[in-house]
Protein backbone atom coordinates (compact mmCIF):
# COMPACT_ATOMS: atom_id res chain seq x y z
CA UNK A 1 0.00 0.00 0.00
CA UNK A 2 1.29 3.49 -0.78
CA UNK A 3 0.96 6.29 1.67
CA UNK A 4 -2.48 7.67 2.31
CA UNK A 5 -3.31 11.17 1.31
CA UNK A 6 -3.83 13.59 4.09
CA UNK A 7 -3.66 17.18 5.09
CA UNK A 8 -0.75 18.98 6.61
CA UNK A 9 2.86 17.94 6.58
CA UNK A 10 4.65 15.03 8.12
CA UNK A 11 8.12 14.64 9.50
CA UNK A 12 10.62 11.81 9.32
CA UNK A 13 13.71 11.95 11.46
CA UNK A 14 16.73 10.30 9.93
CA UNK A 15 20.16 9.41 11.25
CA UNK A 16 22.88 9.59 8.60
CA UNK A 17 26.41 8.24 8.59
CA UNK A 18 27.57 11.11 6.35
CA UNK A 19 29.41 9.01 3.75
CA UNK A 20 27.62 9.93 0.52
CA UNK A 21 28.02 7.81 -2.57
CA UNK A 22 29.61 9.97 -5.23
CA UNK A 23 28.97 7.50 -8.06
CA UNK A 24 26.65 4.60 -8.83
CA UNK A 25 27.73 1.29 -10.29
CA UNK A 26 25.35 0.44 -13.14
CA UNK A 27 25.58 -3.23 -12.19
CA UNK A 28 23.31 -2.38 -9.24
CA UNK A 29 20.43 -2.52 -11.69
CA UNK A 30 21.00 -6.26 -12.01
CA UNK A 31 22.39 -7.27 -8.63
CA UNK A 32 19.95 -7.28 -5.77
CA UNK A 33 22.64 -7.77 -3.18
CA UNK A 34 24.24 -4.48 -4.23
CA UNK A 35 20.97 -2.56 -4.48
CA UNK A 36 20.17 -3.68 -0.97
CA UNK A 37 23.73 -3.25 0.30
CA UNK A 38 23.72 -2.58 4.06
CA UNK A 39 24.96 0.82 5.10
CA UNK A 40 28.18 1.05 7.10
CA UNK A 41 27.89 1.88 10.78
CA UNK A 42 29.73 5.20 11.10
CA UNK A 43 29.53 8.36 13.20
CA UNK A 44 25.87 9.29 13.00
CA UNK A 45 24.19 12.59 12.33
CA UNK A 46 20.48 13.37 12.16
CA UNK A 47 18.33 14.29 9.17
CA UNK A 48 14.73 15.33 9.69
CA UNK A 49 12.60 15.07 6.53
CA UNK A 50 9.51 17.27 6.24
CA UNK A 51 7.02 16.55 3.47
CA UNK A 52 3.37 16.00 2.53
CA UNK A 53 2.51 12.53 3.88
CA UNK A 54 1.96 10.85 0.54
CA UNK A 55 4.51 10.50 -2.22
CA UNK A 56 6.75 12.77 -0.13
CA UNK A 57 7.43 9.86 2.20
CA UNK A 58 8.70 7.86 -0.77
CA UNK A 59 10.99 10.78 -1.63
CA UNK A 60 12.16 10.83 1.96
CA UNK A 61 13.16 7.17 1.86
CA UNK A 62 15.05 7.70 -1.40
CA UNK A 63 16.85 10.78 -0.06
CA UNK A 64 17.80 8.90 3.09
CA UNK A 65 19.42 6.27 0.89
CA UNK A 66 21.19 8.88 -1.24
CA UNK A 67 22.70 10.39 1.91
CA UNK A 68 23.52 7.04 3.53
CA UNK A 69 20.96 7.90 6.20
CA UNK A 70 19.35 5.88 8.93
CA UNK A 71 15.71 6.89 9.11
CA UNK A 72 13.98 7.30 12.41
CA UNK A 73 10.32 6.30 12.25
CA UNK A 74 8.19 8.96 10.50
CA UNK A 75 6.05 11.30 12.56
CA UNK A 76 3.15 13.29 11.14
CA UNK A 77 3.11 16.90 12.23
CA UNK A 78 0.01 18.67 13.47
CA UNK A 79 -1.89 20.32 10.62
CA UNK A 80 -4.27 23.17 11.32
CA UNK A 81 -6.96 22.08 8.89
CA UNK A 82 -7.02 18.48 10.20
CA UNK A 83 -7.21 19.79 13.77
CA UNK A 84 -5.62 16.58 15.05
CA UNK A 85 -2.24 14.93 15.46
CA UNK A 86 -2.06 11.27 14.50
CA UNK A 87 1.18 9.32 14.44
CA UNK A 88 2.71 7.02 11.85
CA UNK A 89 1.71 3.96 13.86
CA UNK A 90 -1.92 5.15 13.98
CA UNK A 91 -2.13 4.47 10.24
CA UNK A 92 0.71 2.18 9.17
CA UNK A 93 2.16 -1.17 10.24
CA UNK A 94 5.45 -0.14 11.82
CA UNK A 95 7.09 -3.59 11.96
CA UNK A 96 6.18 -4.25 8.32
CA UNK A 97 7.66 -0.90 7.31
CA UNK A 98 10.94 -1.60 9.09
CA UNK A 99 11.19 -5.15 7.75
CA UNK A 100 10.41 -4.22 4.14
CA UNK A 101 12.97 -1.39 4.06
CA UNK A 102 15.68 -3.57 5.61
CA UNK A 103 18.69 -3.63 3.31
CA UNK A 104 17.48 -0.53 1.45
CA UNK A 105 17.68 1.97 4.27
CA UNK A 106 18.05 1.39 7.99
CA UNK A 107 14.98 2.39 10.02
CA UNK A 108 14.87 2.72 13.78
CA UNK A 109 11.96 3.60 16.03
CA UNK A 110 13.63 6.24 18.20
CA UNK A 111 16.27 8.94 17.86
CA UNK A 112 19.59 8.43 19.63
CA UNK A 113 19.63 10.14 23.01
CA UNK A 114 22.56 12.38 22.11
CA UNK A 115 20.60 13.84 19.17
CA UNK A 116 17.00 13.85 20.36
CA UNK A 117 17.27 17.14 22.28
CA UNK A 118 18.83 19.09 19.41
CA UNK A 119 16.99 21.60 17.23
CA UNK A 120 17.45 20.80 13.54
CA UNK A 121 18.99 23.15 11.00
CA UNK A 122 16.38 23.73 8.26
CA UNK A 123 17.08 23.02 4.58
CA UNK A 124 14.20 23.64 2.15
CA UNK A 125 14.60 22.18 -1.36
CA UNK A 126 11.08 22.95 -2.59
CA UNK A 127 12.26 25.83 -4.77
CA UNK A 128 14.88 23.72 -6.52
CA UNK A 129 14.00 23.43 -10.22
CA UNK A 130 14.98 20.79 -12.71
CA UNK A 131 17.69 18.26 -11.90
CA UNK A 132 19.81 18.80 -8.83
CA UNK A 133 21.90 16.56 -6.62
CA UNK A 134 20.78 15.96 -3.03
CA UNK A 135 24.28 14.87 -2.11
CA UNK A 136 25.86 18.10 -3.36
CA UNK A 137 23.01 20.30 -2.07
CA UNK A 138 22.17 18.79 1.29
CA UNK A 139 25.09 16.69 2.51
CA UNK A 140 27.36 19.65 3.44
CA UNK A 141 24.70 21.06 5.77
CA UNK A 142 24.06 17.59 7.19
CA UNK A 143 27.75 17.07 7.95
CA UNK A 144 28.13 20.56 9.40
CA UNK A 145 25.07 20.65 11.65
CA UNK A 146 24.71 16.92 12.33
CA UNK A 147 20.92 17.35 12.55
CA UNK A 148 18.94 19.07 9.82
CA UNK A 149 15.31 19.46 8.82
CA UNK A 150 14.89 18.81 5.09
CA UNK A 151 11.89 19.52 2.87
CA UNK A 152 12.42 17.48 -0.33
CA UNK A 153 11.86 18.99 -3.78
CA UNK A 154 8.49 17.53 -4.73
CA UNK A 155 9.00 18.29 -8.43
CA UNK A 156 12.21 16.32 -8.69
CA UNK A 157 12.01 13.68 -11.45
CA UNK A 158 12.34 10.24 -9.90
CA UNK A 159 13.64 8.66 -13.11
CA UNK A 160 16.79 10.75 -12.64
CA UNK A 161 17.62 9.17 -9.29
CA UNK A 162 20.54 6.73 -9.34
CA UNK A 163 19.41 3.13 -9.50
CA UNK A 164 19.98 2.35 -5.82
CA UNK A 165 17.77 5.30 -4.81
CA UNK A 166 15.09 4.25 -7.33
CA UNK A 167 15.04 0.80 -5.78
CA UNK A 168 14.66 2.34 -2.32
CA UNK A 169 11.94 4.72 -3.53
CA UNK A 170 9.93 1.91 -5.10
CA UNK A 171 10.35 -0.46 -2.18
CA UNK A 172 9.17 2.25 0.19
CA UNK A 173 6.18 3.26 -1.94
CA UNK A 174 4.85 -0.07 -3.11
CA UNK A 175 5.93 -2.65 -0.53
CA UNK A 176 6.86 -1.06 2.78
CA UNK A 177 3.79 1.07 3.47
CA UNK A 178 0.91 -1.05 4.67
CA UNK A 179 -2.08 -0.10 6.79
CA UNK A 180 -1.96 -1.43 10.32
CA UNK A 181 -4.35 -4.26 11.10
CA UNK A 182 -6.98 -2.09 12.74
CA UNK A 183 -7.16 0.44 9.92
CA UNK A 184 -6.95 -2.24 7.23
CA UNK A 185 -9.86 -4.13 8.79
CA UNK A 186 -11.96 -0.96 8.80
CA UNK A 187 -10.95 -0.21 5.20
CA UNK A 188 -11.96 -3.73 4.10
CA UNK A 189 -15.26 -3.33 5.92
CA UNK A 190 -15.85 -0.05 4.10
CA UNK A 191 -14.93 -1.56 0.73
CA UNK A 192 -17.28 -4.48 1.22
CA UNK A 193 -20.16 -2.15 2.11
CA UNK A 194 -20.04 -0.29 -1.22
CA UNK A 195 -22.41 -1.74 -3.88
CA UNK A 196 -20.46 -3.26 -6.78
CA UNK A 197 -19.33 -2.38 -9.33
CA UNK A 198 -18.43 1.16 -8.33
CA UNK A 199 -16.39 4.17 -9.35
CA UNK A 200 -14.28 6.01 -6.77
CA UNK A 201 -14.32 9.78 -7.34
CA UNK A 202 -11.78 12.06 -5.68
CA UNK A 203 -13.63 15.36 -5.80
CA UNK A 204 -11.85 18.44 -4.48
CA UNK A 205 -13.89 21.56 -3.86
CA UNK A 206 -13.31 22.55 -0.25
CA UNK A 207 -13.14 26.20 0.89
CA UNK A 208 -9.41 26.17 1.63
CA UNK A 209 -8.57 24.62 -1.72
CA UNK A 210 -10.69 27.10 -3.68
CA UNK A 211 -9.25 29.98 -1.66
CA UNK A 212 -5.72 28.76 -2.31
CA UNK A 213 -6.41 28.55 -6.06
CA UNK A 214 -7.19 32.32 -6.17
CA UNK A 215 -9.96 31.59 -8.70
CA UNK A 216 -13.29 33.43 -8.79
CA UNK A 217 -16.62 31.57 -8.86
CA UNK A 218 -19.65 33.75 -9.32
CA UNK A 219 -22.40 31.13 -9.42
CA UNK A 220 -21.86 29.65 -5.96
CA UNK A 221 -24.20 29.94 -3.02
CA UNK A 222 -23.66 32.72 -0.51
CA UNK A 223 -22.76 30.08 2.10
CA UNK A 224 -19.97 28.72 -0.11
CA UNK A 225 -18.69 32.20 -0.96
CA UNK A 226 -18.56 33.12 2.73
CA UNK A 227 -16.64 29.91 3.52
CA UNK A 228 -14.13 30.62 0.75
CA UNK A 229 -13.63 34.19 1.92
CA UNK A 230 -13.07 33.02 5.49
CA UNK A 231 -10.37 30.60 4.28
CA UNK A 232 -8.68 33.03 1.92
CA UNK A 233 -6.25 34.93 4.13
CA UNK A 234 -4.45 38.16 3.30
CA UNK A 235 -2.00 36.73 0.74
CA UNK A 236 -4.54 34.85 -1.40
CA UNK A 237 -6.59 37.56 -3.07
CA UNK A 238 -8.73 36.62 -6.06
CA UNK A 239 -7.00 37.08 -9.41
CA UNK A 240 -8.73 39.49 -11.79
CA UNK A 241 -8.54 40.54 -15.43
CA UNK A 242 -6.02 38.95 -17.79
CA UNK A 243 -4.21 37.23 -14.94
CA UNK A 244 -7.41 35.44 -13.90
CA UNK A 245 -8.16 34.43 -17.50
CA UNK A 246 -4.65 33.05 -18.04
CA UNK A 247 -4.67 31.23 -14.70
CA UNK A 248 -7.98 29.49 -15.39
CA UNK A 249 -6.96 28.53 -18.94
CA UNK A 250 -3.85 26.90 -17.53
CA UNK A 251 -6.12 24.55 -15.62
CA UNK A 252 -5.44 26.00 -12.18
CA UNK A 253 -9.06 26.32 -11.06
CA UNK A 254 -10.76 23.36 -9.33
CA UNK A 255 -13.76 21.82 -11.06
CA UNK A 256 -17.05 22.40 -9.24
CA UNK A 257 -19.23 19.37 -8.44
CA UNK A 258 -21.71 20.36 -11.18
CA UNK A 259 -18.88 20.72 -13.72
CA UNK A 260 -17.60 17.31 -12.68
CA UNK A 261 -21.02 15.75 -13.19
CA UNK A 262 -21.24 17.36 -16.64
CA UNK A 263 -17.88 15.88 -17.70
CA UNK A 264 -18.77 12.40 -16.41
CA UNK A 265 -21.99 12.52 -18.43
CA UNK A 266 -20.02 13.68 -21.48
CA UNK A 267 -17.81 10.61 -21.08
CA UNK A 268 -20.87 8.38 -21.11
CA UNK A 269 -20.73 7.33 -17.46
CA UNK A 270 -24.34 6.33 -16.61
CA UNK A 271 -26.08 8.44 -14.01
CA UNK A 272 -27.07 5.28 -12.10
CA UNK A 273 -23.40 4.38 -11.52
CA UNK A 274 -22.47 3.57 -7.93
CA UNK A 275 -19.99 6.26 -6.88
CA UNK A 276 -17.85 6.32 -3.76
CA UNK A 277 -16.94 9.90 -2.89
CA UNK A 278 -13.32 9.99 -1.71
CA UNK A 279 -13.25 13.43 -0.18
CA UNK A 280 -12.59 15.26 3.05
CA UNK A 281 -15.00 17.21 5.18
CA UNK A 282 -16.39 20.54 4.01
CA UNK A 283 -17.01 19.76 0.34
CA UNK A 284 -19.09 22.61 -1.13
CA UNK A 285 -21.88 22.68 -3.72
CA UNK A 286 -22.31 18.90 -3.61
CA UNK A 287 -25.96 19.15 -4.66
CA UNK A 288 -24.74 20.02 -8.13
CA UNK A 289 -23.34 16.51 -8.37
CA UNK A 290 -25.84 14.44 -6.41
CA UNK A 291 -28.79 15.91 -8.34
CA UNK A 292 -27.43 13.98 -11.34
CA UNK A 293 -25.52 11.05 -9.84
CA UNK A 294 -27.74 9.92 -7.02
CA UNK A 295 -26.09 6.59 -6.07
CA UNK A 296 -23.33 8.18 -4.03
CA UNK A 297 -21.67 6.67 -0.96
CA UNK A 298 -19.30 8.18 1.58
CA UNK A 299 -17.39 7.12 4.67
CA UNK A 300 -19.87 8.83 6.93
CA UNK A 301 -22.85 7.13 5.27
CA UNK A 302 -21.36 3.63 5.43
CA UNK A 303 -19.53 3.62 8.78
CA UNK A 304 -21.14 3.90 12.17
CA UNK A 305 -21.24 7.38 13.66
CA UNK A 306 -18.98 6.25 16.53
CA UNK A 307 -16.35 4.84 14.16
CA UNK A 308 -16.35 7.94 12.01
CA UNK A 309 -16.12 10.42 14.89
CA UNK A 310 -13.20 8.56 16.51
CA UNK A 311 -11.05 8.60 13.38
CA UNK A 312 -8.10 10.89 12.82
CA UNK A 313 -8.04 12.89 9.60
CA UNK A 314 -5.11 10.83 8.31
CA UNK A 315 -7.00 7.62 9.06
CA UNK A 316 -10.01 8.83 7.05
CA UNK A 317 -7.68 9.66 4.17
CA UNK A 318 -6.14 6.19 4.42
CA UNK A 319 -9.61 4.64 4.03
CA UNK A 320 -10.23 6.73 0.91
CA UNK A 321 -6.87 5.63 -0.46
CA UNK A 322 -7.57 1.94 0.15
CA UNK A 323 -11.03 2.08 -1.42
CA UNK A 324 -9.76 4.08 -4.40
CA UNK A 325 -6.92 1.68 -5.14
CA UNK A 326 -9.32 -1.25 -5.04
CA UNK A 327 -12.21 0.37 -6.90
CA UNK A 328 -13.47 -0.80 -10.29
CA UNK A 329 -12.63 2.64 -11.71
CA UNK A 330 -10.95 5.73 -10.32
CA UNK A 331 -11.61 9.30 -11.47
CA UNK A 332 -10.11 12.42 -9.95
CA UNK A 333 -10.69 16.12 -10.54
CA UNK A 334 -7.28 17.08 -9.16
CA UNK A 335 -3.85 15.48 -9.47
CA UNK A 336 -2.56 15.89 -5.94
CA UNK A 337 -0.51 13.65 -3.66
CA UNK A 338 -3.22 11.07 -3.10
CA UNK A 339 -4.04 10.91 -6.80
CA UNK A 340 -0.42 10.35 -7.75
CA UNK A 341 -0.16 7.46 -5.33
CA UNK A 342 -3.51 5.94 -6.28
CA UNK A 343 -2.80 6.06 -10.01
CA UNK A 344 0.69 4.67 -9.51
CA UNK A 345 -0.50 1.85 -7.25
CA UNK A 346 -3.35 0.96 -9.60
CA UNK A 347 -0.86 0.82 -12.45
CA UNK A 348 1.47 -1.42 -10.45
CA UNK A 349 -1.46 -3.75 -9.74
CA UNK A 350 -2.70 -3.71 -13.34
CA UNK A 351 -5.89 -1.79 -12.49
CA UNK A 352 -5.95 0.50 -15.49
CA UNK A 353 -9.40 2.13 -15.28
CA UNK A 354 -8.00 5.40 -14.03
CA UNK A 355 -8.73 8.90 -15.30
CA UNK A 356 -7.65 12.43 -14.37
CA UNK A 357 -10.21 14.98 -15.57
CA UNK A 358 -8.73 17.88 -17.51
CA UNK A 359 -9.44 21.23 -15.86
CA UNK A 360 -7.44 22.93 -18.60
CA UNK A 361 -9.60 21.52 -21.39
CA UNK A 362 -12.82 22.46 -19.59
CA UNK A 363 -11.58 26.01 -18.99
CA UNK A 364 -10.35 26.48 -22.56
CA UNK A 365 -13.54 25.24 -24.20
CA UNK A 366 -15.87 27.20 -21.94
CA UNK A 367 -13.74 30.32 -22.51
CA UNK A 368 -14.25 29.76 -26.25
CA UNK A 369 -18.01 29.88 -25.71
CA UNK A 370 -18.80 26.18 -25.99
CA UNK A 371 -21.79 24.88 -24.00
CA UNK A 372 -24.29 22.02 -23.98
CA UNK A 373 -23.76 19.30 -26.60
CA UNK A 374 -20.82 21.10 -28.19
CA UNK A 375 -19.01 21.30 -24.90
CA UNK A 376 -19.85 17.67 -24.10
CA UNK A 377 -18.38 16.52 -27.43
CA UNK A 378 -15.28 18.65 -26.88
CA UNK A 379 -14.76 17.11 -23.43
CA UNK A 380 -15.18 13.61 -24.86
CA UNK A 381 -12.58 14.39 -27.51
CA UNK A 382 -10.22 15.84 -24.89
CA UNK A 383 -10.38 12.71 -22.75
CA UNK A 384 -11.01 10.14 -25.49
CA UNK A 385 -7.58 8.50 -25.70
CA UNK A 386 -7.02 8.32 -21.96
CA UNK A 387 -10.61 7.21 -21.31
CA UNK A 388 -10.59 4.43 -23.89
CA UNK A 389 -7.15 3.23 -22.85
CA UNK A 390 -8.16 3.55 -19.21
CA UNK A 391 -4.76 4.90 -18.25
CA UNK A 392 -5.17 8.34 -16.79
CA UNK A 393 -3.31 11.12 -18.51
CA UNK A 394 -0.51 11.35 -15.96
CA UNK A 395 0.58 7.71 -16.09
CA UNK A 396 3.82 6.89 -17.92
CA UNK A 397 4.10 4.21 -20.55
CA UNK A 398 6.64 2.42 -18.37
CA UNK A 399 7.32 2.77 -14.67
CA UNK A 400 10.95 2.74 -13.63
CA UNK A 401 9.92 0.54 -10.71
CA UNK A 402 9.34 -2.33 -13.14
CA UNK A 403 13.00 -3.30 -13.29
CA UNK A 404 13.76 -6.44 -11.33
CA UNK A 405 15.76 -6.00 -8.15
Amino acid sequence: MGAAAGGGVAAVRVVADGNARSSVDEEWLHQDRLLRRPQPAAARCMLNLVYPPCNGLCDGIAVARLLNATMVLPKFEVAAYWNESSGFADVFDVDHFIEQTRGYVEVVKDMPEEISLKEPFKVDCRKQKGHFDYVETVLPALLQHRYISLTPAMSQRKDRYPSHAKACYCQGCYNALKLNKKVEAKAMELLQAIPKPFLSLHLRFEPDMVAYSRCEYSALSSKSLDAIEAARGEDRNVLVGDAAHLWRNRGKCPLTPSETAFILQALGIPTETNIYLAAGDGLMELDGFTSIYKNMYTKSSLLTHEDFERMHGNTKAALDYYVSVNSDAYVTTFFGNMDKMVTAMRTMQGLQKTLVLSRRAFANYTAAGLAGDQLAKAMWDAHREDYIMGRGLALPEHCFCEFKL
